[in-house]
C-alpha cells in the first residue's frame, strides 16, 4: 500500500513537470530566448526612477530592475546558463507596435495597461500603481485644474494623461492648448522653458524629472488626482506561456520580499548617475496590488 502511494505521489510530479516543460517549450519567446542566448527589453531613455538611461548605453530603473529579476528567474527555469540582456530605446508612440511587431520581446518603462492597449499586448501583474497629476513652476500661482483655463499644457506625444485631464469633472469648460514633447524630458523642458504652464504625466515621471532638474525647488506637483493607473510589464499578446511565466517570476519575487527594497531603492535613496532622490512614498494602492497580484486595466481602478 505504501509504495503504490509512492508510486502515485511520482507519477503526479512526473505529469506536472512535463505539464511545466510543455508549457515552456510552447512559448516563442522563451524558444527564441534559448535559440539566440538573448531577449531585447524595451526601455526608456528618461521615465526616472522607472526606466532611464544612465549614459554610455545603459539603462536602469525600477522596473528595468524588477525586468531582470524577471528574466534571470525565466532563464534559470530554462536551464540556461546566460542570458544576454539587449536594451531597445522605445517611446510612447512606438512602444505597442515594437512589441507587437517583434522587435521587442518585454517593454520595461512606463506603459499603462488599459483595455485599448490590451487588443495588441499582453501585460503582466502589475507592481506599481500610478497617480496622473500635474507639475508647474513653483510660482506660477497655479494650485488646480481650474486655474488652468486658456494655458498651454505639455504631454509626452502618445500618452494619455491630456485625454484624463480633459474627461476629468472638474475640467467642464476649462480650455487649454497642448504642446507636445517626443519624450519625457523634452515635455520637462517644455515646462522649464516657459513654453509651457504645466506638464501633465504619471507622478513618478514629474518627480522623477524635478528631482533632476537644476533647481528642484523651482516646481511643484499640484492638484487633483487625474486618474489611477496600473503601471505594467508589456509583452506580447501571442505568447500566454511567457506572460505565464513572466508572472510566476513576479509572484516570486514578491513573496520572496523583494519589493520594499526595490521601492526604497529607487524611489527614497539617491540613484544613479546624479545621486538625486526622488521622495515618493509607498502608496496604498501599490502596496494592495503587491498583496493582490493581478492584471486589471486602469478602467477596472477608476469605476465610480
Amino acid at each position: 500500500m505504501k509504495s503504490k502511494k509512492l508510486s502515485t505521489k511520482y507519477l503526479i510530479a512526473t505529469t506536472l513537470f512535463l505539464g511545466a516543460t510543455n508549457v515552456l517549450s510552447a512559448s516563442a519567446t522563451m524558444d527564441k530566448m534559448k535559440s539566440t542566448g538573448a531577449i531585447t527589453m524595451g526601455v526608456r531613455e528618461s521615465s526616472i526612477p522607472m526606466s532611464y538611461t544612465t549614459g554610455d548605453s545603459r539603462f536602469d530603473g525600477y522596473h528595468v530592475e524588477v525586468c531582470r529579476m524577471v528574466l534571470g528567474s525565466i532563464k534559470d527555469q530554462l536551464g540556461m546558463s546566460t542570458l544576454r540582456i539587449n536594451y531597445q530605446p522605445v517611446t510612447s508612440q512606438n512602444r505597442v507596435p515594437l512589441v507587437q511587431n517583434g522587435t521587442v520581446d518585454i517593454e520595461c518603462g512606463t506603459t499603462t495597461n488599459n483595455s485599448a492597449r490590451a487588443k495588441d499586448v499582453g501585460f503582466a501583474n502589475t507592481l506599481y500603481v500610478e497617480e496622473v497629476r500635474i507639475a508647474v513652476k513653483a510660482n506660477s500661482g497655479i494650485t488646480s485644474i481650474a486655474q488652468l483655463a486658456g494655458k498651454k499644457i505639455a504631454t509626452t506625444t502618445g500618452t494619455t494623461s491630456v485625454q484624463l485631464l480633459r474627461k476629468h469633472e472638474k475640467a467642464n469648460g476649462v480650455n487649454f492648448d497642448e504642446v507636445f514633447g517626443k519624450d519625457h524630458a523634452d515635455s520637462f523642458l517644455l515646462l522649464e522653458s516657459g513654453r509651457a504652464d504645466a506638464f501633465v504625466m504619471d507622478g513618478s515621471i514629474l518627480a522623477g524629472n524635478i528631482a533632476n532638474s537644476k533647481n528642484p525647488k523651482d516646481y511643484k506637483i499640484v492638484g487633483e488626482v487625474l486618474a489611477t493607473e496600473p503601471i505594467a510589464i508589456m509583452v506580447p499578446k501571442n505568447d500566454p506561456e511567457f506572460k505565464a511565466a513572466v508572472n510566476a517570476a513576479i509572484a516570486k519575487i514578491v513573496a520572496n520580499g523583494n519589493m520594499p527594497k526595490l521601492w526604497d531603492k529607487w524611489f527614497l535613496k539617491p540613484i544613479p548617475p546624479k545621486n538625486i532622490i526622488v521622495g515618493l512614498e509607498l502608496s496604498p494602492a501599490t502596496k494592495n496590488a503587491w498583496a493582490n497580484l493581478n492584471d486589471k486595466p486602469a478602467e477596472d481602478y477608476n469605476k465610480k
